[in-house]
């Protein structure tokens, strides 16, 4: 008998059932005689979950009177372990088994087989339905899948019986119950508490049982057309161009959604009389087995994109298309998704959106980028997060220390949010400074400007009290784009920024794309093999072949700047030549509006980003043309100390307070004194209390830096003494104590400076 033929006999017989008006109890009693002569088994019985408690509801061969009197905690016993781990159990021996608990009511001691499935509803156990038999024998495969096809009719028929409490639902995860501890890599740091989202909601299926067989098939065959159309359009997805991995992740979708097999099992379970979505279902659940018996880490991988396939057939099938952001989204949201676009990632509502867990991403990663100047903590890499956590499910993500807690106890809950609330304080005494100007204790005026490259980043200049943009990142207009974005799109942006700055600062920093952050639609220039994408062809380098990009941003910059200063940066200048290149297609761009009649800027001030350490070696030459320069301590430090800051191994390496980097700056800001020109840092570096005290002692008198970090760091302009670190750091470099980080921790606390 296969698995169809099988299926077919008892779906036949429950639709008809299930048709019936007998009382629920009444079906439950037929239903397990139904299963127990199908697969010839002397045993069949169904438990539901009631409040908390699995009960026996029906039995086949066992003694009626345990019927409503035995009952098992969840992950009890045999039945307990399937509905706490929602898997199958097959068993030829089950007293052999470590959970097996005997209950003497049921007169069970006569039977050494045991089979058992959980019946799902919602992600979660509500039930288990048991087969047993006299003989020591494992059931065959087709008896197993007749009886998961079963239990999913089962599930529906339950729910709309309403024996399952929704308490009982509530109280059972997909995998365990109570308090839970996942790690990952910490992407953007923070801390947020909040309820599960998923990007991409789960498919409630709400009819299991086909009515017109054929109908199902042709909206199979349909959702397979259209799924295999997408999986051809993917490579320009934001969504899968990650580290330059979406070639091979497109080619395993390819393998699997034209893999004859999978179409072949979901079309069986269509013939067994199963809906085009049950029968979906069916053929993952089948899968979710076999990858728990996989050991191989390349394989289990292999089975997740089959999984994740599985899940937008499912999607498509059923005409649910869209994502979490299409509707409301709860107050305190932490999004929970497999890996995430740049653009997906701004559909959010950024109020509501509290946090995001990624089952992959990378420190590179394009939402990384934008999560990062949204000020949304950000986990990666937490493997599985989508089977363990549940829609709803309560999360504490601290991402400071790189993990997360899911279904908090007591204890957790009341320790994290102290920390919060201490967290939330420190922002709220920030936050009072806004109106104060960042001068020190010896009189010394310290610009305090935000990194910004949103439009909708620009309102937080007046709510934090920044000094300006000292950094707009231009590149999100277009990693969020879907095309290159038209000069007459790149031009409203920037005058609107310009307007909403109410004539503070903006300094705009030309296009640095390619390496790391290549575009879909660019992707011969911003996609190269290179061995090493910090330092490969990037940024200016790019800019510079594809002069007709940096020709169209030009222009868009002076027409939106008309009639107000423009501040314009170039990022990656590694030698003089290549400012100069940058700065005639600026001009040449001046001239040609200017024969237009066109209102042009008022000044247009010229500045370099200093991360590349050649660069350093030329500043004599440089610096009489530029009007500012912003080191970018991020870059910078990897190069000089030949440590990626993305590799974990490296992270202890890869130190701005190390003396050699401190040296570094000292030389830059000592030739720059010779020059009337604006230096400032761009990056982590100044917005981290210790590393700017060492800033500001090296001399530096502007800092650009994240948003969050704006209130902090003017609170500590404010107790320092300029000439005080100046000395210290001056005796510091001269004579490197053994541990830099150490000896100026013990400086501040000295002098009731907080760095932590």
């Amino acid at each position: 008998m296969s698995a169809t033929v099988a299926a077919r006999s008892i779906l036949t017989q429950l639709h008809e059932l299930m048709a019936s008006r007998m009382h629920a109890q009444g079906k439950l009693n037929q239903v397990v005689d139904i299963i127990g002569e199908a697969l010839h088994s002397e045993v069949c019985s169904i438990y539901l979950l009631r409040e908390g408690m699995l009960e026996l509801y029906a039995t086949r061969g066992l003694n009626q009177s345990a019927v409503h009197v035995t009952r098992m905690g969840v992950g009890e016993g045999l039945t307990g372990t399937i509905a706490r781990n929602v898997e199958t159990l097959n068993l030829a021996h089950a007293a052999a088994h470590p959970e097996f608990q005997y209950r003497e009511e049921t007169g069970e001691e006569k039977f050494h087989s045991f089979a058992g499935v959980p019946i799902v509803r919602r992600e979660r156990a509500i039930g288990v339905v048991t087969v047993q038999h006299l003989d020591p024998r494992r059931y065959d495969d087709v008896e197993i899948e007749a009886l998961q096809t079963v239990a999913m009719v089962l599930a529906e028929m339950i729910q709309n019986a309403g024996l399952v409490d929704e308490e009982g639902m509530d109280g059972l995860s997909l995998n365990h119950s109570g308090q839970e501890i996942l790690t990952g890599l910490a992407l953007v740091k923070g801390l947020a508490r909040g309820h599960a989202v998923f990007h991409q909601p789960r498919i409630t299926i709400e009819q299991t049982v086909a009515e017109d067989i054929e109908a199902e098939r042709q909206r199979v065959y349909l959702a397979f057309d259209k799924m295999r159309e997408q999986i051809e359009l993917m490579s320009g997805q934001a969504e899968f161009g990650v580290e330059g991995e979406h070639e091979q992740v497109i080619e395993t979708y390819k393998m699997f959604a034209y893999d004859e097999g999978w179409s072949r099992r979901i079309n069986e379970a269509i013939d067994s009389g199963l809906t085009a979505e049950a029968a979906i279902e069916r053929v993952q659940q089948r899968t979710r087995m076999r990858m728990r018996e996989i050991d191989d880490p390349l394989l289990a991988d292999r089975m997740h994109d089959l999984e994740d396939l599985a899940n937008r057939l499912l999607r498509i099938v059923s005409g649910q298309l869209g994502t979490a952001a299409s509707g409301a989204l709860r107050e305190d949201a932490i999004l929970i998704a497999k890996n995430l676009g740049p653009a997906e990632l701004l559909e959010y509502d950024r109020r509501r959106l509290k946090g995001v867990i990624l089952e992959e991403g990378s420190l590179t990663a394009h939402v990384v980028i934008v999560a990062r100047a949204m000020g949304i903590p950000v986990l990666g890499r937490v493997r599985n997060v989508r089977a363990l956590v549940r829609e709803g499910d309560e999360l504490l993500l601290d991402v400071t220390v790189s993990s997360m807690v899911i279904r908090p106890s007591a204890d957790a809950l009341e320790s994290f949010s102290m920390r919060l609330a201490r967290s939330q304080e420190r922002q709220a005494e920030y936050a009072k400074l806004r109106d104060v100007k960042p001068v020190t204790l010896d009189g010394e005026r310290i610009q305090v400007m935000m990194n910004a490259g949103l439009r909708d980043d620009i309102p937080m200049l007046g709510l934090i009290g920044a000094d300006g943009v000292g950094l707009f990142r231009t590149e999100f207009q277009f990693l969020v784009s879907a095309a290159l974005p038209a000069r007459e799109r790149q031009a409203r942006l920037y005058r609107d920024v310009l307007d909403g700055a109410d004539g503070k600062p903006i300094i705009f920093r030309t296009l640095d794309i390619g390496g790391d952050k290549s575009l879909p639609y660019l992707r011969n220039e911003t996609s190269r093999e290179d061995e090493n994408p910090a330092m490969g062809w990037r940024a200016l380098r790019l800019a510079l072949e594809r002069e007709a990009l940096l020709k169209v941003q030009a222009r868009a910059l002076i027409e939106a700047a008309a009639g107000r200063t423009l501040n314009v940066m170039f990022p990656m200048v590694s030698e003089p030549w290549e400012f100069e290149a940058a700065r005639t297609i600026f001009e040449k761009q001046v001239a040609f509006l200017k024969g237009q009649k066109r209102i042009l800027p008022e000044a247009i001030r010229y500045g370099v980003m200093l991360e590349v350490p050649s660069l350093a070696e030329m500043l004599d030459q440089l610096l009489p043309k530029l009007s500012f320069m912003s080191i970018g301590t991020n870059d910078l430090t990897q190069f000089l100390l030949a440590a990626d800051r993305s590799n974990p191994k490296l992270a202890e390496r890869y130190d701005w307070l190390s003396p050699a980097i401190l040296r570094f700056l000292q030389r830059v800001v000592n030739i720059a004194k010779d020059y009337p020109v604006d230096l400032g840092v761009c990056g982590e570096m100044g917005g981290r209390r210790l590393e700017a005290l060492a800033l500001i002692g090296l001399g530096i008198r502007r800092l650009s830096i994240t948003p969050a970090a704006v209130g902090q760091i003017k609170e500590l302009v404010c107790k320092i003494d300029t000439r005080e670190i100046g000395e210290a750091m001056k005796g510091w470099l001269a004579n490197p104590p053994a541990d830099m980080r150490q000896t100026l921790q013990q400086w501040a606390t000295e002098r009731n400076i907080e760095v932590d």
